[in-house]
């Protein structure tokens, strides 16, 4: 009784599955409902059981002549589907399939299923794709990302390891905006996938790496977005370079001023190779940033510094960190600046 049950339910199933006007409607709904915005003109059975992680239906559908590798119109195969949310079983039974392109690419993304498990933090996934003998680990997609850059940037650090562990694997490797994986993972405060990174022999010449967009470095981007545990990794570096510029001449202690990021600050200003007075190309230095806006214990820990310049004017106005502070109401800041020696309370405009 049972088993004839079971054979009813499979051929329902199929029968839906069959039928292409039914899925592509079905999947239409279902699609949109979970916020995928895409054309599901071909979405067939085979991408609707990937997508849902049937590996027994998918059994079904094979045994009956359903093609393995077919694409839907974004260029996306059962397999990638699959990858993508993390569906072990069904991977498992398509990457058997000797029709199946394992590298293959959507035609929005170039994305390859290693790219997707990875960039979704599928490690099972990851672990069965990067054992296939044929697999490109390495490729990029469109902006020029690989599976690395993607694990690194979203912190998925087993996943890092696994595609780190390939010989065949670039820690290196530049995307389009010309940023690596440890850029990446500095930008987004991953700690775990940066001490990975930086403990490898090859990327010494990295840590220091700017991007094409805004000139920033690693240490850059995790000083300006406060993530303080990776700011201390990558000062721990002997050939870390801490008073990179960007575009506009902003440094990391700078970012870390404006921002009043006093824990970030703590850990540039202790290093003695960093430069607090350096200016952006707005004759702005930290000190300044940090007293217009009011942040006193940042204002605190660099008037610690014996090298500190206290009367040093913006280009703008020719306004000194006193006189920004107090412009803008400051008191506390006013007073920590009036009590050294060498302040110099003059006129607000020097060019007037």
């Amino acid at each position: 009784m049972c088993g004839q049950v079971e054979e009813t339910s499979k051929h329902i199933v199929l029968e839906f599955l069959q039928d292409h006007s039914k899925v592509a409607c079905a999947s239409q709904v279902l699609l949109l409902h979970l916020g995928f915005h895409i054309n599901t003109k071909d979405f067939s059975g085979m991408h609707m059981s990937s997508f849902f992680g049937l590996e027994k239906t998918m059994h079904y559908q094979l045994e009956n002549g359903a093609k393995p590798d077919s694409e839907d119109s974004n260029g996306l195969t059962p397999l990638s589907w699959a990858a993508a949310f993390g569906h072990e079983a069904v991977v498992r039974l398509l990457v058997t399939k000797v029709d199946v392109e394992i590298n293959s690419k959507d035609h929005t993304y170039s994305r390859t299923p290693l790219s997707w498990a990875s960039a979704n933090g599928h490690e099972a996934v990851v672990s069965l794709l990067v054992a296939q003998n044929n697999i490109d680990t390495d490729t990029k997609d469109s902006n020029g990302q690989t599976p690395l850059s993607w694990a690194a940037a979203k912190g998925h650090e087993t996943v890092v390891k696994l595609l780190m562990a390939r010989s065949d694997v670039n820690a290196n490797s530049k995307d389009s905006n010309g940023r690596s994986p440890l850029s990446w993972a500095a930008a987004n405060g991953h700690e775990a996938v940066v001490r990975l990174l930086v403990a490898r022999d090859d990327i010494d010449s990295e840590v220091n790496l700017k991007d094409h967009k805004f000139n920033w470095t690693p240490l850059l981007f995790a000083s300006k977005n406060g993530h303080e545990a990776v700011v201390r990794l990558l000062l721990a570096r002997d050939n870390i370079d801490a008073n990179l510029k960007d575009k506009n001449g902003v440094t990391p202690l700078s970012w870390a001023a404006a921002n009043g990021d006093e824990a970030v600050v703590r850990q540039l200003v202790a290093k003695d190779n960093v430069d607090t007075n350096l200016k952006d190309k707005y004759g702005r230095t930290p000190l300044l940033k940090a007293a217009a806006n009011g942040h006193e214990a940042v204002v605190r820990l660099l008037l610690a510094r014996d090298d500190i310049e206290v009367n040093s004017k913006d280009l703008t106005y020719g306004w000194t960190p006193l006189l920004w502070a107090a412009e803008n109401g400051h008191k506390a800041v006013v007073r920590l600046l009036v009590a050294r020696d060498e302040i110099k309370a003059h006129s607000k405009e020097d060019n007037s």
